[in-house]
């Protein structure tokens, strides 16, 4: 999957490399055992790597597939930056980011929190360009919708997320019925069930019930509409201050605390509602009503969301990279 993104991007690169890594927590002992093994076998392919490549800096986000890559460069002295999209980093994020990286980059200023004595710099999150050019009026007229009506969009990501994608379809003839469009892209998990759903209603309804599995140009979907109701992944930290889009969070139940972690920080700064997941069949279309029918708590949201806004992650993430390899700033 890794190689097949590289090489439909327009990233130039003198090849591409890989090797073995394995998860070690909240496995059985004999999982652990064998990921022990792929990863001594990953550091030694690493070594190879880095004596032949000599790289002037190692650039690392995620958890455990960057644990050979980090020994390898440790021990061959290169400087190691890595990167942590949510505010709390994971098991491996924070042993690498304490023991072995030189400068830890962050989308906010809350994840210095998790390294006590450790250099950390606020750089945001890289923003897709779709989002950072995204505008209002462009993404009403692509999606068609009423500019007289509010706006709710539904986004589970990628894959979708079921709870919240059976209970809009549930309530979503009610909220048609207060006059608001929506906007609901499913995800590819639930598409059937969700497409059949929407069959099944009114063609009034229809209208302004627009279902989708994905959206190619999810930033203009953003731009348009006037609250959002998804998971809490990363991506809310960057992707909804950068369009001032209050939001109504539903951190994913079944994993660990870092999307629950991340809706907090949108709410206590007053961009966002966060609602777990077992109170969605009862509280999310009160909650959306009382949202959409509130202008000046909406438009505080917004302005709290913008507040948030860092579109330079990007660039601010290569500067970084560039003075740790010792290259002039810019």
């Amino acid at each position: 999957m890794a190689r097949g993104l590289v090489e439909q991007s327009d990233v130039h690169f003198d090849g591409y490399h890989e090797v073995f890594a394995g998860p070690v927590a909240g496995i059985p002992l004999t999982g652990q055992i064998v990921s022990a093994i792929k990863i001594a076998v990953g550091v030694v392919q690493s070594l190879v790597l880095g004596l032949r490549l000599r790289p002037e800096v190692l650039f690392l986000t995620g958890g455990w597939v960057g644990v050979p890559a980090a020994l390898a460069c440790w021990l061959l002295r290169c400087p190691i930056v890595i990167y942590v999209p949510d505010i709390e980093p994971g098991m491996m994020l924070k042993v690498i980011g304490r023991r072995f990286a030189r400068v830890i980059a962050a989308t906010t200023d809350a994840t210095a929190a998790y390294y006590p004595g450790n250099r950390v710099e606020v750089t945001g999150y890289p923003l897709r360009r779709e989002i950072l050019e995204a505008d209002r009026a462009r993404g009403i007229e692509a999606l068609k919708l009423d500019p007289q009506r509010r706006t709710l969009l539904v986004f589970g990501g990628s894959r979708g997320s079921r709870s919240i994608n059976s209970t809009i379809s549930a309530i979503a003839p009610a909220l048609l019925e207060d006059g608001c469009q929506i906007v609901h892209i499913s995800g590819r998990l639930d598409w059937p069930q969700v497409e059949q759903a929407h069959a099944a209603m009114t063609p009034e309804q229809r209208a302004h019930y627009q279902v989708h599995p994905f959206l190619p140009d999810i930033g203009l979907a953003f731009a348009a509409a006037d609250l959002v109701i998804s998971r809490a992944g990363a991506a809310t930290l960057a992707e909804y201050p950068q369009l001032g889009l209050p939001a109504i969070l539903v951190p994913y139940p079944h994993a660990w605390r870092y999307q629950k972690v991340n809706a907090d920080f949108l709410v206590e700064r007053g961009a966002a509602v966060r609602l777990d997941d077992e109170r969605l069949a009862d509280e999310l279309l009160p909650l959306v009503r009382e949202l959409l029918a509130d202008e000046e708590r909406l438009a505080a949201m917004r302005r709290a969301s913008e507040a948030l806004r860092q579109p330079d992650g990007a660039d601010n993430i290569a500067r970084l990279l560039a003075r740790t390899a010792g290259h002039p700033a810019g």
